[in-house]
């Protein structure tokens, strides 16, 4: 793991500055090596760790990728036959699959292209793919994003959420790397994020929307401080209009970061979206862009057989990066990760204008109706320009006349919200053959359980008139 001669170099240099906090519990640069180092020689070849957030997680995972060892993240809430299965298969998985199975001693970090870490995609029922990643695409990784992101040793980064995704993980072994100190809590809570952010010196934070738009709304009408926050990261899904003028408001000499990457792939595309009262010029990239490649990566819209295709023309994009995982150890169906003679793809589609890359969603999301094809990504971000609604979520339900009609469920900003006032505000935004032929309004948003917006859950609300869904006439 390319962060442990790192932190060996941090614990010479500064050993008493905080290196990580947790829920106000503290390691300094020393006490995290210290700890790590003498966990080391009882760390297995594989671990698999499955911890809510704390400072012995830290611990334990800065042990478990030592030397060639590997780690596997599960994320704690899953249902207990889930992560037991995920568990045995990761522990029987073969050599061939896990490279060498060789422990080596102290805390050092492994040879570059040896894997360390066992990735597996979100999931609550469902196997979740698992795929594998070598210590040299997460060091590319940390170099990439400390230059994209601005990471400096004098920031204080909040991650509020679970370490066993994804982002906050990367984020934990991100500052490590760079020298600076990171913050998490034991659960999300806005209550205690407030506090960590008004009082800790908080100078980053990274999160998913849903988070941002709470932190900020509440923030905004609690009085609470962000005006030391001067970045935020925000990945999961493009911003909407309301979200992100709340997080201005509240944190106003912040630059708020969206970007678009895939577990697989590692960054591909962002943007920095200036402060408020910065010139318009510089206020990002609109409608479906999310922006400019990562540092170090390439990108292309290729057609299903690998095809490069013309600017503005919508296709697979695919990227060439040293950031890209190792593959799949199980679940790869010939069409999860695609390469096509050094450009890979998750199937996300999208398509580039003036070195913007605009993205509309995965295939499998895709929406055809009576012929035409519809990517709910574009419907949601529609809808959340709609004065009055604070999020949407669109999705296709089986028609028999049309393959699949266009549904979408707004979560309104205030009261007394009506369908009549969703076409009139789509009118101007999005052709006819497009716009949702239902509206629902909903008590919350249908999430997976990382935070994302879940389409399926949303059918399956509709098809058994969830309580959580009212239809709008």
């Amino acid at each position: 793991m390319p962060f442990l001669d790192r932190l060996q170099r941090w614990a010479d240099d500064r050993p008493d500055g905080t290196a990580v906090a947790v829920a106000g519990k503290r390691l300094d640069w020393a006490g995290l090596r210290d700890a790590a180092a003498a966990r080391v020689p009882a760390s297995p070849a594989v671990t698999v760790l499955a911890e809510p957030n704390s400072l012995d997680f830290v611990v334990s995972f800065a042990a478990a990728v030592a030397g060639r060892r590997r780690c596997a993240v599960l994320d704690p809430t899953w249902p207990p036959e889930l992560l037991e299965g995920l568990r045995s298969r990761i522990l029987a998985a073969p050599p061939g699959g896990m490279g060498d199975l060789g422990a080596s001693a102290g805390l050092t970090d492994g040879p570059p292209d040896t894997p360390f870490l066992v990735g597996l995609t979100s999931g609550t029922t469902a196997l979740p793919k698992a795929f594998s990643r070598s210590r040299r695409s997460w060091q590319v990784s940390f170099d990439s994003s400390i230059e994209f992101f601005g990471l400096t040793a004098r920031d204080r980064t909040l991650a509020p959420g679970p370490l066993a995704a994804s982002l906050n993980l990367y984020a934990l072994a991100e500052c490590l790397y760079a020298g600076s100190e990171f913050h998490a809590l034991e659960r999300f809570d806005v209550g205690d994020a407030h506090t960590a952010i008004a009082h800790d010196g908080i100078t980053r934070l990274v999160l998913v929307p849903t988070m941002l738009r709470l932190l900020s709304e509440r923030g905004l009408a609690g009085g609470v401080d962000a005006s030391g926050l001067r970045s935020i990261i925000c990945a999961g899904s493009k911003l909407d209009a309301r979200t992100l003028e709340a997080a201005r408001r509240w944190a106003p000499s912040a630059t708020i970061f969206e970007y678009y990457g895939a577990a697989e792939l590692s960054f591909v595309a962002g943007a920095g979206l200036a402060p408020a009262g910065a010139p318009a010029s510089n206020a990002g990239p609109e409608g479906t862009g999310i922006g400019r490649a990562f540092p170090g990566v390439d990108i292309r819209i290729l057609d299903g057989a690998g095809r490069p295709l013309p600017d503005s023309e919508v296709g697979n994009v695919s990227v060439r990066s040293g950031m890209v995982s190792d593959g799949y150890l199980w679940g790869d169906d010939g069409e999860a990760l695609r390469c096509f003679d050094g450009w890979y793809t998750v199937g996300d589609q999208g398509y580039l204008a003036d070195g913007i890359l605009h993205l509309l969603g995965r295939r499998s999301d895709m929406i055809n109706t009576s012929g035409t094809n519809v990517y709910p990504h574009e419907i949601e971000l529609a809808l959340a320009s709609v004065p009055g609604v604070a999020a949407a979520v669109a999705a296709g339900a089986p028609d028999g006349l049309r393959g699949q009609r266009v549904v979408a469920a707004v979560l309104a900003s205030h009261g007394g919200l009506t369908a009549t006032q969703l076409r009139a505000g789509l009118e101007d935004i999005l052709p006819r053959s497009k716009r949702p032929l239902d509206y629902y309004v909903v008590s919350e948003l249908p999430l997976t359980d990382r935070g994302k917006p879940s389409r399926p859950l949303l059918l399956a609300w509709i098809a058994g008139n969830d309580p959580r869904l009212r239809r709008l006439g």
